[in-house]
């Protein structure tokens, strides 16, 4: 059954990703019309729902299409996204090398989420060479954004001292707004901190947000760092840590 949309909720991208929790099928069609209509924050809202198959038919293959279309229209996102795609073979055959070009120009247009992801690539060696104090500044750049994993990894590097002074107090503080901000990731590393001063009350309230929040990969790392912790209720963490894995095998 068709249906008619205003003009003016067509063009309106944030009004099109409210559609989408109420009507996803609705949604995507006024996505797919403001898109054509060459609207560049709907050309890369209609890649993400393609790429998910939120509403509309899963298509990696065209998503990574739009995903071209809006960047070369200057969507940093859709730049970004062009190399998740490249990285991890979504619409075409992996390629680290054009994912780290991707993410370089994501990153050069001051986007967070480029940064980390090149930063990722620097910091393994994987598409570029490897480059660590390079690595370093973009997750500092996009920490200093607001970016929840990178500053998890900013609060790494400063407490072990990789490739800069060490200095825990800015790493306890990093991991700290990392874990407020919602990472999971950031939520464990401060727990840690937490432990080690004896403050396991507020360690054991972290690391229950971390359990809920973290995915599989996670999980499995975590429990087995859990199963070697020296306090007694921080080990006991652990297998809730493996029982929630399990449950996500």
């Amino acid at each position: 059954m068709g249906f008619l949309l205003r003009r003016e909720e067509v063009l309106n991208v944030e009004q099109l990703q409210s559609m989408l929790d109420d009507s996803p099928v609705r949604a995507a069609q006024a996505i797919l019309i403001a898109a054509k209509e060459g609207v560049v924050d709907a050309q890369a809202l209609l890649g993400q729902i393609l790429l998910e198959g939120r509403g509309i038919e899963r298509d990696e293959a065209l998503a990574l299409r739009w995903f071209q279309i809006a960047a070369q229209g200057g969507h940093r996102m859709a730049r970004n996204m062009l190399g998740r795609c490249r990285e991890h073979g979504w619409g075409s055959a992996v390629d680290e090398a054009a994912a780290a070009r991707e993410y370089r120009l994501a990153a050069d247009a001051g986007l967070d989420w480029g940064l980390y992801n090149y930063a990722n690539l620097l910091a393994t060696g994987r598409g570029v060479a490897e480059d660590q104090p390079h690595a370093l500044a973009c997750y500092r750049q996009a920490a200093e954004q607001g970016h929840a994993k990178s500053m998890n990894l900013l609060g790494r590097y400063l407490e072990e001292g990789q490739y800069c002074p060490r200095d825990l107090d800015a790493a306890v503080a990093w991991y700290r707004r990392s874990a407020e901000a919602g990472d999971f990731r950031g939520q464990f590393s401060y727990a840690a901190v937490l432990a080690d001063r004896g403050q396991v009350d507020a360690a054991l309230e972290w690391l229950r947000k971390a359990l809920a929040g973290g995915n599989l990969k996670f999980l499995r790392v975590a429990h087995k760092a859990l199963a070697a912790a020296n306090d007694p209720q921080i080990r006991a963490m652990a297998d809730a840590y493996r029982q929630r894995a399990a449950s996500l095998s």
